[in-house]
């Protein structure tokens, strides 16, 4: 059997089954595996405005880092909820995850099934529905893009919306480079509208309070509080994020080491600070004098995404590539397809292999999922159907996922506005 064949033949995660109302014996082993983690990172919760809120509630929540849900948990304590789960966190634990409340979803597309249980979870089940809706750790330390849908649902369920937006996840673990600095933790819980406003309140309005609650900024919140990360490779990784030189604008030939950042096209180097602040500590070859373009981590990766956003405007942005695909059916585990093309240009994604086409149309994901070094295999980026997840290693070098993921929501926002 071809391994196309075996993906036609594979059962499908069944995504239609009624959310489980979290089992009451699974309760004290969330908080087991919980407590002892934001207790040793020293948690602080900060709530404002919660006096009479109970469930049900849609909670909104920001996503960093596998410690988010740890935390939501302790947030929540005692009251139980049903969180929303990325279909590879069931792999190899679906009976657990559905028991314990966990709902899957295909990251990035269009799910009605999985609005329809959002409303068994609060209108029958009356519980809380945990919801990351930035979909990915964040990249750079910063909100990531949220879709529009958000305002919708918000009126459509008729329930209150809290917001918990966590703060240090990201420093203590970033995407680029998991290990961990020991960094505290807090978070901040408190309501975004109540249940009468959801009603009341158009969409837009909706969308302007989550978007405001959701805004954060990891490397300010550490400057501001004064948080060191004296951890020796604090910069390595950082490369992945920051693909592109602020010197000479080359793309692709940045390497990170120890505590620095480097270009190997110019030369100069950047050393990040214990306290996330970077400093050019070698010039560039054409540069009498040290010269720091960017201190602040995010100033950068925006620069990147306006390079972007000007290759979109332009109609010039375009990638394509061979890549090794491996396809996520159910969560009994990945089924290796070979190799293909990826295209991704001004029409979309398009993946293309013998017997398999996948066409995502730009107007059709306002971002989409990427994952550095993933399970060892590479740097990938991942697109799905409503039965399928394509899990895409781009076999190229040079090449970076994180111009991808800003390309594929500068193409979304390209599109709107010029619908």
């Amino acid at each position: 059997m071809t391994p196309l064949e075996r993906l036609a033949e594979a059962k499908r995660f069944d995504m239609k089954r009624k959310p489980i109302p979290q089992r009451h014996y699974l309760r004290p082993v969330t908080w087991i595996l919980s407590f002892p983690e934001v207790w040793l990172r020293r948690l602080k919760i900060t709530r404002r405005g919660m006096e009479g809120i109970r469930p049900p509630f849609l909670l909104l929540c920001t996503h960093m880092a596998f410690i988010d849900f740890k935390v939501t948990t302790a947030a929540l304590f005692p009251h139980r909820s049903n969180y929303v789960v990325a279909i590879d966190g069931f792999i190899g634990r679906e009976w657990l995850l559905r028991n314990a409340g966990g709902i899957c979803k295909r990251k990035f597309t269009n799910d009605i099934q999985v609005v329809r249980q959002i409303k068994e979870v609060l209108h029958v089940n009356g519980d809380v529905l945990a919801l990351y809706p930035e979909a990915r750790y964040s990249l750079c330390g910063t909100t990531a893009v949220l879709p529009d849908s958000l305002g919708k649902i918000c009126k459509l369920l008729g329930v209150p919306v809290v917001m918990l937006n966590m703060h240090g996840h990201y420093l203590n673990s970033p995407v680029w480079n998991l290990k961990k600095r020991g960094v505290p933790i807090a978070c901040d819980c408190f309501p975004i509208a109540d249940a009468k406003e959801t009603e009341s309140l158009s969409v837009d309005e909706l969308n302007e309070r989550i978007r405001s609650a959701f805004e954060y900024d990891e490397y300010r919140w550490q400057k501001e509080n004064r948080i060191a990360i004296t951890f020796k490779k604090r910069a390595e990784g950082l490369h992945k994020v920051l693909y592109q030189c602020a010197h000479c604008h080359t793309e692709y030939g940045m390497h990170s080491f120890g505590s620095r950042i480097a270009c190997r096209a110019c030369n100069k180097e950047w050393e990040m600070g214990i306290y996330g602040e970077l400093g050019a500590s070698k010039p560039a070859e054409d540069e009498t004098a040290l010269i720091t373009e960017f201190s602040h981590i995010p100033d950068w990766y925006e620069w990147e995404r306006s390079n972007v956003r000007r290759e979109v405007e332009e109609g010039t942005y375009s990638l394509d590539v061979p890549v090794m695909i491996e396809a996520l059916p159910n969560a009994r585990g990945y089924i290796p397809i070979g190799t293909g093309r990826l295209v991704h240009d001004m029409n979309g994604f398009t993946l293309k292999t013998d017997g398999l086409f996948l066409h995502k149309d730009v107007s059709s994901m306002y971002s989409c999922h990427i994952e550095y070094d993933y399970k060892g295999k590479g740097d990938c980026i991942d697109l799905s159907t409503l039965d399928d997840t394509y899990y895409l290693y781009p076999k190229e070098k040079p090449f970076a996922v994180t111009k991808v993921a800003l390309a594929t929501e500068e193409l979304y926002e390209h599109a709107k506005k010029n619908d």
